[in-house]
């Protein structure tokens, strides 16, 4: 009930609207986003690739619906990645070395509607494979040479700086657009790019498959929308019995995967898979969320695992914050002790408790 309450509150535009510009909002925000400018954002890469860590810096945005907002998009993406390619750390190690970019294709336009209803091109000649039992919900009828375009000049500048670039999941409206749009671009030689898998989907075992004869990279998360039967399981045991089996695949027979999880049990899973099959820990990376468990991504670097950490940045930190606590309700607590602690009332909790 409490996660179904807060993925519709990050849905909802009244409450974004009041949430933002409630006091105290952004510093509560600070603890799970860098920050809102590419600034804020390179300098949280910067700290974090000192200690040790690997990065995903991602500028906060989705469902775009005009042509403006997704060339701002583009256009940050595109200075991001300028930045990215020329900061150096203090012992000279360039950033590039340890940071990659993750984005949203609605952030870039596949939400946009075409002006002419013939010019739709959402079904590539050769689309990822659907699984069978997946239904037809992709929403058709955008305008994909904008997409192609505004993305394009991303990709470009990835690919002259040598930097990666992952495609976020969205829901299940999206998911087989996403994937058949990300496998034009890997077809057409564009292949410093990789995607994200959500293990309560129902046909995340047929995609996963589908990676790795391709040798894509796939991060697997569990996923943070809601969704109905029949394309996702909806009961949690379901849903992390899925996760160490696609993890298991990945790990066996995939392309340097990213095990995106937060959840002890499925990082112990994966520990005791790699130990069981000789795996090495430079075949894969945990990737945590920024803010998120830094006890145990601290923990995780000592034992000599790799761990990369999801920097979001930007002004559309609203839907993305309530998404986080909607996948893990412990978060929601910690943010209401931040609410109490910085309160006219927080000298009487102890501000010394709060970390």
């Amino acid at each position: 009930m409490l996660r179904d309450v807060l993925i519709y509150l990050s849905e909802n535009n009244a409450a974004r609207k009041f949430s933002m510009h409630a006091p105290g909002a952004r510093a509560m925000a600070r603890r799970f986003v860098a920050g809102e400018t590419v600034d804020d954002g390179i300098n949280a890469a910067k700290a974090l690739a000192t200690a040790g860590f690997g990065i995903s810096l991602d500028c906060l945005g989705e469902s775009v619906k005009s042509r403006e907002e997704a060339s701002h998009a583009g256009d940050t993406y595109v200075e991001l990645l300028e930045r990215i390619a020329t900061e150096m750390l203090p012992d000279g190690t360039p950033l590039r070395d340890s940071t990659n970019v993750s984005l949203k294709l609605t952030q870039m336009g596949q939400d946009i509607r075409s002006d002419h209803a013939h010019d739709d091109q959402s079904s590539p000649s050769a689309p990822w494979p659907r699984p069978d039992n997946w239904p037809i919900i992709d929403r058709g009828g955008y305008d994909e040479a904008f997409l192609r375009a505004n993305l394009g000049r991303v990709l470009d500048v990835a690919k002259r700086h040598g930097i990666f670039v992952r495609f976020d999941m969205e829901s299940s409206l999206y998911t087989q657009r996403t994937l058949d749009f990300f496998q034009s671009l890997w077809n057409a030689g564009t292949n410093n790019i990789g995607v994200v898998l959500q293990s309560y989907l129902t046909r995340t075992a047929h995609d996963v498959n589908s990676a790795n004869l391709q040798s894509v990279r796939v991060r697997i998360c569990k996923g943070a929308y809601k969704e109905p039967e029949p394309v996702a399981y909806q009961e949690k045991s379901r849903v992390d019995s899925n996760y160490v089996q696609v993890m298991q695949t990945l790990l066996s027979d995939g392309n340097y995967p990213g095990i995106a999880t937060h959840d002890e049990a499925m990082i112990q899973a994966t520990k005791d898979w790699a130990k069981a099959k000789s795996i090495p820990t430079s075949a894969y990376e945990f990737q945590m969320l920024y803010g998120v468990r830094r006890d145990l991504q601290n923990q995780l670097l000592r034992e000599g695992d790799r761990v990369r950490i999801y920097v979001p940045f930007g002004e559309a930190w609203y839907a993305y914050l309530m998404r986080r606590m909607a996948e893990r309700p412990a978060n929601l607590f910690f943010i209401v002790n931040a609410v109490l602690i910085e309160s006219p009332f927080g000298g009487l909790m102890g501000k010394g408790k709060h970390k």
